[in-house]
């Protein structure tokens, strides 16, 4: 075996003090989630999270600068894991194609990647919450438009192109972004909080972007197919 070829080394475990850190934020994280799915995000004081988990104010603002960050602290991971997601995509897949790949393999993973933290279902709760609280809703419209930049740079690099000289990355990332907003609205207004119906209505819609941008609508559409 050559030297590049050795398996890479463990990754050291924590500490028990960087465990006992964990254990306390990640329980922070799930009162502060529970609290603002049962009584409202703007109803829910950082005494009262503290408070559910046993521990002071202070304590709350070593680990969260503000209630809004624990908001989206798991929105936080599951972004970067559909970003690992599309990083790992084949070469040979086109921009839309690697997008749409990515994004079904993160909702197939995102139970694994956060279960460690929340449940997924409590996630999936906090996610509808999100989507319904304009507090929320308003930061979450700014947090995508920086996350579709960090996309678009990603997808460019992919292609070989720059992003400020080709305006197609951040187009077809754009398409697909809306997509991810209008799946997340409709998704959030039903009955079904589950991660199959959100995946299956991701996928039902990104499957519509070709035929949306289709010249003619009104032209008959063969069965069974675009």
């Amino acid at each position: 075996m050559t030297t590049d070829e050795r398996p890479a080394p463990p990754a050291p475990v924590p500490g028990l003090r960087e465990r006992k850190k964990r254990r306390t934020r990640d329980a922070l994280l799930r009162a502060a989630l529970l609290l603002f799915i049962s009584q409202g995000y703007e109803q829910t004081t950082v005494d009262e999270i503290a408070d559910a988990v046993d521990v002071s104010q202070r304590t709350f603002f070593r680990y969260f600068a503000n209630k809004e960050e624990a908001a989206f602290a798991v929105q936080d991971l599951v972004e970067s894991h559909f970003v690992a997601e599309l990083r790992a995509r084949p070469a040979s897949e086109g921009p839309l194609e690697a997008l749409r790949a990515a994004v079904l393999a993160a909702w197939d993973s995102v139970e694994e990647a956060i279960s460690a933290v929340v449940p997924v279902e409590l996630y999936m709760r906090s996610y509808q919450l999100i989507e319904s609280t304009p507090a929320l809703l308003a930061v979450h419209l700014r947090r995508s438009a920086e996350l579709e930049e960090q996309i678009s740079l990603l997808i460019a690099g992919r292609e070989g192109l720059d992003v400020d000289a080709d305006p197609r990355p951040r187009v077809a990332v754009a398409a697909f972004s809306g997509v991810m907003r209008v799946t997340g609205r409709l998704w959030g207004q039903g009955q079904d909080a589950s991660v199959a119906a959100i995946r299956r209505m991701t996928e039902a819609y990104l499957d519509q972007i070709g035929p949306a941008l289709a010249a003619d609508w009104r032209a008959p559409r063969v069965a069974g197919g675009s």
